[in-house]
């Protein structure tokens, strides 16, 4: 398989994995043009699309893209029935295409009805999960963003995460303000400030990596504690997500 990002709207990427033979899958198009760009110039044959949320940074390229590919599959979660999809999914259902199968994991927090897809080793999160960073907290808790991370975090470490948006630099310098100190966390703000300098691409990103250097993967970490001034005793498990998260939004 052969993935592509391609990048449209204001910083988000649409993901596409494509055969041998040309046949695609296109994950979250918030717009159609781009897709349909790269898929003439490549002579690729677009065979699913598949949506985790319903927000229009990712479904809004749907109605155009069925208008030139009538015949494509569209998978998406009860929340994407107005948006375009075919077959609804949720937590536990596969979707195959391509020759492969994808496990569908509900993963809330962002929106209520967000999922994520999973076929070794592609991870499509839409806005749950981002390179060292989360989604905002639109319609769900931090209780629920955090036990979709655990989920998440269950995955292989070898894990591409594949995220749909160029978040990670203003990721880090959260961060990077939290920790100024994490030899991990500066050494990757530095590694990303200079790829963006030069119009280099983030993602995909591996889940071991985010383990080191994703703080909402860390929320167990003493040293990310103090910096918090969090005291965990006697608070529920995802507390600590909670305040970090706080602190994301107001940074």
């Amino acid at each position: 398989m052969n993935l592509t990002s391609i990048p449209a709207l204001q910083d988000n990427y649409i993901w596409t994995l494509t055969d041998n033979e040309g046949k695609c899958l296109i994950v979250d198009p918030g717009e159609a043009q781009p897709v349909v760009e790269k898929v003439k110039a490549n002579g690729w044959q677009p065979v699913a699309i598949l949506l985790t949320h319903h927000h229009n940074d990712h479904v809004g390229g749907v109605k155009t893209l069925l208008e030139h590919f009538p015949d494509i599959e569209i998978f998406g979660p009860q929340e994407t029935a107005d948006k375009g999809a075919k077959t609804l999914v949720s937590e536990g259902d596969q979707v195959s295409v391509l020759g492969m199968t994808f496990d569908v994991i509900a993963t809330p927090g962002h929106t209520l009805g967000h999922i994520s897809y999973y076929s070794a080793p592609y991870l499509f999160c839409g806005d749950t999960m981002f390179s060292s960073g989360c989604g905002r907290l639109f319609e769900g808790t931090a209780e629920q963003m955090y036990q979709s991370f655990q989920k998440l975090n269950t995955l292989p470490e070898e894990t591409l995460v594949c995220c749909a948006h160029e978040y990670t630099l203003s990721n880090l310098t959260f961060s990077a303000a939290i920790l100024p100190h994490d030899p991990q966390i500066m050494a990757e703000f530095q590694k990303i400030k200079d790829l963006r300098a030069k119009n280099g691409i983030s993602l995909p990103t591996k889940l071991a990596h985010e383990r080191s250097i994703n703080l909402f993967l860390r929320t167990q970490d003493p040293d990310l504690q103090r910096a918090l001034n969090v005291d965990p005793s006697g608070r529920p498990i995802w507390h600590t997500f909670a305040v970090l998260r706080e602190k994301k939004d107001s940074f």
